[in-house]
């Protein structure tokens, strides 16, 4: 995991962002800066305040810390003590809610309201319904309770006939502006091992690696999304400079499943040569397919996906 220290200590954030960031009243904020002086904030030409990935990242501590039971003062004089003796603690996942759930609802009753208001093209509900699940559920659960199933939800319906390919594709990019936003948000890790992620040569969709690619930097790694349809050659080349541990390419159809072969021959021409990890839906719909591609199969879960990528990478 990456330690506090290890983030960006340019300034960046205004007030108002880290307030929505971390759930933080300003004027709260402001008071803890008096009281605590755990955070220094830059200025900007305005002399307004910015905060920086490392800020952001002992806020969200110092609010675990709170949300366990310790009071801030508390909080913030062990925070002091630790940098002091040169002792960093871990970032906190980003996790949105900080705790696994605050909500007396359960995910399913979001996720029916979700895709009955995605079906619908009622954007504005759908807005409020994402924001208050963001509010109440880890990230976690958020993708794979609430997110995911939507998505397999709409999508199964328009095969069925029952939804017209143009909500399908609102709903899909609904989604993935959302997930974007989400995944900007969160600090940018450099250090450590490094993982790439994108989707498969030819492959149109972005879904599914960008989700990996979010919980993975929600996690503190150190991950670089690259988007859909990579070129392979140029993609190789990429990774030759940068060397990372872990290459992980997505593929929702046959047909760009079994570029994959070819992808991991060419990563293997790498010195030295990164773990070449895949998944996708491809290999939900046809499992057999997983005994012809070399590499490492990351399974149908996202959630043990995760937990592979870091196992491989504690192996480095």
């Amino acid at each position: 995991m990456t330690a506090i220290n290890d983030l960006p200590d340019e300034p960046k954030y205004p007030v108002k962002r880290i307030s929505d960031l971390t759930g933080i009243n300003p004027v709260t904020l402001r008071a803890w800066e008096r009281r605590y002086g755990i955070l220094k904030p830059d200025r900007d030409e305005n002399r307004y305040r910015l905060y920086s990935d490392q800020d952001l990242a002992i806020l969200r501590w110092l609010i675990n810390k709170k949300n366990s039971g310790v009071s801030i003062s508390t909080a913030a004089a062990n925070m002091k003590d630790m940098i002091v003796q040169g002792i960093w603690p871990e970032v906190i996942p980003f996790g949105i809610a900080q705790t696994r759930s605050t909500s007396l609802v359960p995910p399913k009753r979001y996720l029916d309201d979700f895709v009955k208001l995605l079906s619908r093209h009622n954007e504005v509900e759908a807005a409020r319904i994402f924001e208050d699940a963001i509010s109440k559920f880890d990230l976690d659960t958020l993708i794979e309770k609430i997110i995911t199933p939507t998505l397999v939800a709409i999508g199964e319906a328009w095969m069925n006939g029952e939804l017209v390919i143009s909500t399908e594709h609102f709903a899909t990019a609904f989604i993935l502006s959302r997930l974007n936003n989400l995944y900007v948000s969160l600090p940018i890790v450099t250090k450590g091992a490094g993982i790439l992620i994108g989707g498969a040569p030819t492959e149109e969709h972005e879904m599914g690696a960008l989700m990996m690619a979010l919980l993975l930097r929600n996690r503190g790694f150190n991950v670089e999304f690259l988007g859909a349809n990579l070129h392979l050659d140029d993609l190789v080349d990429y990774a030759q400079q940068t060397l990372p541990a872990v290459v992980v390419l997505t593929a929702s159809t046959n047909r760009v499943a079994m570029e994959l072969s070819r992808a991991q021959a060419k990563f293997n021409t790498i010195d030295p040569a990164p773990k070449f990890c895949y998944a996708g839906f491809a290999f939900d719909f046809n499992p057999e397919l997983v005994d012809k591609i070399p590499g490492i199969y990351l399974g149908n879960s996202m959630v043990k996906a995760l937990d592979q990528i870091n196992k491989l990478i504690n192996e480095e």
